[in-house]
């Protein structure tokens, strides 16, 4: 097992451990747009576990220093993204700014909060992938004031085709330090779900909008 997959199944293994992530392929929950989904995530959670969200930053410091190493700006995107970055920005000594999903309808109307200049170049960090819609308008934030978004990177995603597709046709970078697959393999060894239930899990991800019809 390589660094990254050990790193993928620690962080899967802490998001079930606090609760930040729910399995239930059998009574699945009922997302906001009407999906219906055998996996629930909030990984807001992780704010209050000191360990894992240090775990969490260091992973992204670690993708950060790998893969993007003249980034200028850690950004975050409002609001579960924001202590992430902090953190980070912390970690590596840099900048910080954070950025809304759309901007102030009072003040300044500032979408981005903190200094983002143009030339520069910025990784986004986000806690959760699903169709990646919030998380790609903040990347393309980043672009419209003429700085560079090197990457977007999160906690965790579901590894839905629209969000991968989505991220290639904009041409901005995606990586996160867990993700489904991942997940599902920690959760079988964890005794969380059954063998049985693998099927049923795997045909979400493939096909999420007929799934519990």
């Amino acid at each position: 097992m390589n660094t990254q997959s050990t790193l993928e199944a620690k962080i899967a293994a802490d998001l079930l451990n606090i609760g930040a992530v729910a399995l239930k392929p059998d009574e699945p929950f009922t997302w906001t747009s009407g999906i219906k989904s055998p996996i629930y995530c909030d990984n807001r959670l992780t704010m209050s576990y000191p360990e894992v969200r240090d775990r969490i930053a260091d992973g992204f410091a670690q993708l950060i220093k790998t893969h993007y190493p003249d980034v200028e700006i850690i950004a975050g995107t409002a609001t579960a993204g924001i202590p992430h970055a902090a953190w980070v920005a912390q970690k590596m000594n840099l900048p910080m700014a954070y950025i809304r999903d759309k901007a102030k309808g009072h003040g300044k109307q500032n979408q981005i909060e903190g200094i983002i200049e143009s030339g520069k170049k910025v990784v986004v960090i986000e806690d959760l992938i699903s169709t990646g819609g919030s998380s790609l308008k903040a990347a393309l934030a980043v672009r419209e004031v003429g700085a560079k978004p090197l990457a977007v990177l999160a906690i965790f995603s579901y590894q839905l085709d629209i969000a991968t597709q989505a991220f290639a046709e904009e041409q901005v970078p995606l990586q996160t330090l867990s993700n489904y697959t991942a997940l599902m393999q920690t959760a079988l060894e964890l005794g969380t779900i059954q063998a049985s239930q693998m099927d049923l899990l795997k045909s979400w991800r493939e096909n999420p909008s007929e799934f519990g019809k």
